[in-house]
């Protein structure tokens, strides 16, 4: 019997879920509590599952998003998660008939992207997407590291460090969070919802520790930053503190916030580890320490993918810091964004459209994505042979255009 692709109904939303955790590889039982609460937050109009007789053996679920864009914009992304088939059911095609029923009805809805955090690295390239940011997690010695521990909440320009609580930062948190979107590309926004789960309020798929909330305060009283972590509890035989404390979240809308909580972090009585959580790759914590080498990087990979769905808005909803004008040839087997299109930008603005004038470079949709959030180099993709450079020097105008001073950064799974 063919196995049928298709939106799921509430009844049949507690087998999604136990499918969902199959495929991830977690216990294969959910509380009527979670199942509750997913429910409610659940859009099932874009929950898929594919069913062979009446068990789910493939899930897929998406949902509206927005994303900063280079320059402090944003375009209303098509969100896509909780992506798993069964292992009985691996290689007939699932995953592609789901995507391509999700990315049709996304382009139907005016998205201007897709989006995911890939579990593996080939999966989703086949489908248009490339990797638009990376993430960087390190591990600190905070011995070695060198900093004066007498000053972790007394920030010498003035601001401070105050210990607070979940409360706090769901009141605090959003508005330093939009704040760093404004100067990152890249930034998925939280809705309530996200705020409330990230601190502990809802049913949680697994058991909840309350971490550590500290805030940090300009010398105005302004919130512009904060983090949570947590701390374990080990010691040596020698009776010495051997434990680690581990980031759960930090955001800083101002270098002042971010250099002060890293700061906090290193100096926290007991603590002889920092890990970082993931970082933007040219986060500055490593050149924060009087000894960067006390920063040992434990992941740099791939974070956030998109997968553009309309050329013209992606474009032109970004700014550029030079003025020039380049003809992109743009491959898309899927039919979503493929064209030719005349790119004229500069710092005053932007425009984008449609042309049949010769083209400076040619690549495929996957690396529009790349090059837009401003994290890649046209040049380095032309070595790679993924674009193809047709009018001589365009590759390193590309990079004038759309390189960024800071790289993206994604804060968040999803």
């Amino acid at each position: 019997m063919s196995v049928d692709v298709r939106t799921v109904t509430e009844s049949e939303f507690p087998d999604w879920q136990r499918a969902l955790r199959t495929g991830f590889l977690r216990p294969p039982v959910v509380s009527d509590e979670e199942v509750a609460d997913r429910l409610a937050n659940a859009d099932l109009a874009r929950t898929l599952g594919a069913f062979d007789r009446d068990r789910v053996v493939a899930t897929f679920r998406s949902f509206r998003q927005e994303v900063s864009t280079v320059g402090g914009g944003s375009l209303t992304a098509d969100a896509i998660s909780q992506v798993t088939v069964a292992p009985t059911h691996r290689r007939r095609g699932l995953l592609g008939r789901m995507m391509a029923a999700d990315l049709a009805a996304a382009r139907e809805r005016g998205d201007a992207i897709a989006t995911l955090i890939a579990a593996e690295y080939p999966i989703y390239g086949r489908f248009g997407f490339g990797a638009a940011s990376w993430a960087t997690e390190w591990s600190v010695d905070v011995r070695r590291a060198g900093l004066d521990p007498r000053r972790s909440g007394r920030p010498e320009d003035g601001g401070r460090i105050d210990l607070t609580d979940a409360d706090e930062v769901r009141k605090a948190g959003p508005e330093v969070h939009r704040r760093l979107a404004r100067v990152r590309a890249g930034v998925t926004h939280r809705t309530t919802r996200d705020w409330e789960y990230g601190t502990g309020l809802g049913a949680q798929s697994e058991p909840w520790r309350e971490p550590f909330y500290a805030l940090y305060r300009a010398e105005s009283g302004e919130v512009e930053g904060y983090v949570s972590y947590t701390a374990d509890d080990k010691w040596g035989d020698a009776k010495q503190p051997l434990n680690t404390a581990t980031v759960r979240d930090l955001i800083a809308a101002t270098p002042a916030a971010e250099r002060a909580l890293w700061h906090y972090l290193c100096s926290i009585d007991w603590v002889g580890t920092v890990r970082s959580g993931y970082r933007a790759p040219d986060d500055p914590l490593p050149m924060l320490l009087p000894d960067p080498r006390a920063a040992r990087t434990l992941t740099y990979a791939d974070m956030l993918w998109v997968r553009v769905l309309d050329a013209v808005r992606v474009l032109e909803g970004r700014t550029y810091p030079v003025a020039d004008t380049l003809v992109l040839d743009v491959r898309d087997g899927d039919g979503f964004a493929g064209g030719r299109y005349r790119l004229d930008a500069s710092p005053e603005g932007v425009s984008c459209s449609r042309t049949a004038e010769s083209a400076d470079l040619a690549f495929d949709i996957a690396e529009l994505g790349t090059l837009a959030f401003g994290d890649e180099s046209a040049v380095r993709l032309c070595r790679l042979g993924r674009v193809e450079e047709l009018t001589a020097g365009a590759a390193a105008r590309a990079d004038l255009l759309f390189r960024t001073p800071l790289r993206p950064f994604s804060p968040d799974i999803f």
